[in-house]
């Protein structure tokens, strides 16, 4: 078996319902079970302001699949809950990156492993620290560390059931 980290975002069409649906959905997917996941957390977009903010998460995956296997999975899962894609960091109903596979270091023109971006956002680093505080990239960077520096300067949001409304 092998872990594998997937962080989920949405901001739209209820992004909150797309993200719970999609983690339950992460634990139907063939020779995979979700291990554990975060809380969910509100944050600005990346990229382009002029659109929602996003509800975000990460989840823990133990899987038979192989990289590229599980990337196609998390895709059709994607397109299920609506996903177009219209621009680069644009608004979507569900997007699911691959960002760890165990500890490998992998570029094809599909995927890239680590994810490329990862260590430069805290909500993928701040989800991904609470859920796995000991963990360690491939580069020997540590996630709890690389979460800290940058929450200190937008920190992502935990989000409860009284604090969002469904939208």
């Amino acid at each position: 078996m092998s872990l594998a980290w997937i962080g989920l975002g949405s901001n739209l069409d209820a992004p909150r319902a797309h993200v719970e649906r999609a983690l339950d959905e992460l634990d139907q997917l063939p020779l995979t079970r979700r291990r554990r996941a975060s809380h969910l957390y509100a944050t600005r977009p990346v990229g382009p302001a002029d659109q929602p903010d996003f509800i975000n998460a990460v989840a823990q995956l133990e899987t038979r699949l192989s990289p590229l296997a599980l990337l196609d999975q998390l895709q059709a899962l994607e397109q299920r809950h609506g996903r177009v894609r219209e621009r680069r960091w644009g608004p979507r109903t569900l997007d699911l990156d691959l960002l760890l596979f165990d500890d490998q270091c992998l570029v094809t023109p599909r995927l890239t492993l680590p994810h490329p971006e990862m260590a430069q956002r805290a909500f993928v680093l701040v989800p991904l620290a609470e859920t796995a505080p000991t963990l360690v990239l491939p580069d020997g960077h540590d996630v709890a560390s690389l979460a800290a520096s940058l929450s200190e300067e937008a920190p992502p949001a935990r989000v409860s059931p009284r604090m969002l409304p469904q939208i």
